[in-house]
């Protein structure tokens, strides 16, 4: 099989699938609809490599992207507002503030039991937890064993990588960098300093004006 025939093989069962496909996956399922002596898979890489360069392409207005160790067909970004449109509400739904704080600190502090997240956030988190558990964006990974009462762990699931399109968690943003993005320059302490050569007034019209000092002293004398 040339590397050619590999690349449309591939690409229709990364078209066809609903959820990513990662290598090892399409590996196994050319050789199960092939002999394995017809499927050069050492080309796999490059036949996968070629099909995301090929969508990236302007002309596209969808991409193959590797998200959650996997690839994907996936709309651009340009096109999220009319596909809303298609969709509805059903599309453009988004979590709440408290659940996008209490999902961002799984993602950065998992494991993590709800005790803990509720000691970051200061408020109960009970119905945050919840609503991201039904939604599949974390789950119960386990029990904190050397803890009072073995409290659950929460970690992030592999539908929470599709839903952010990202194909590891070493893809989220440090959090440095998002200390640097609200970053908020000083004011200059010698810009604050009032000019003292100026002095407000009010004009004999109710109006506010500066005034130089030598003209308010004047008016004192």
């Amino acid at each position: 099989m040339t590397i050619e025939q590999i690349m449309l093989q591939s690409e229709a069962l990364i078209f066809g699938s609903d959820k990513p496909l990662t290598e090892l996956d399409i590996a196994q399922l050319l050789k199960d609809a092939t002999s394995e002596e017809e499927v050069d898979l050492e080309k796999l890489p490059s036949a996968l490599e070629a099909i995301v360069e090929k969508y990236a392409s302007d002309f596209y207005p969808f991409e193959v992207k590797k998200i959650g160790g996997g690839f994907q067909f996936l709309s651009k970004k340009e096109f999220h507002p009319s596909l809303a449109k298609l969709n509805g509400e059903k599309y453009t739904k988004k979590l709440s503030t408290a659940a996008l704080e209490t999902l961002a600190i799984i993602a950065y502090k998992q494991p993590i039991t709800k005790g803990d997240i509720e000691h970051i956030r200061g408020v109960n988190s009970d119905y945050s937890v919840q609503k991201l558990l039904e939604k599949e964006l974390i789950v119960i990974s386990g029990r904190m064993e050397d803890a009072v009462g073995k409290p659950l762990l929460y970690n992030t699931s592999k539908s929470f990588m599709d839903y952010l399109g990202l194909n590891s968690l070493d893809d989220l943003p440090k959090l440095n960098e998002i200390l640097q993005m609200v970053h908020v320059e000083p004011t200059n302490a010698i810009e604050a300093i009032p000019n003292s050569d100026f002095n407000l007034a009010v004009s004999e019209h109710g109006e506010l004006i500066e005034v130089e000092n030598s003209t308010q002293e004047n008016i004192a004398e």
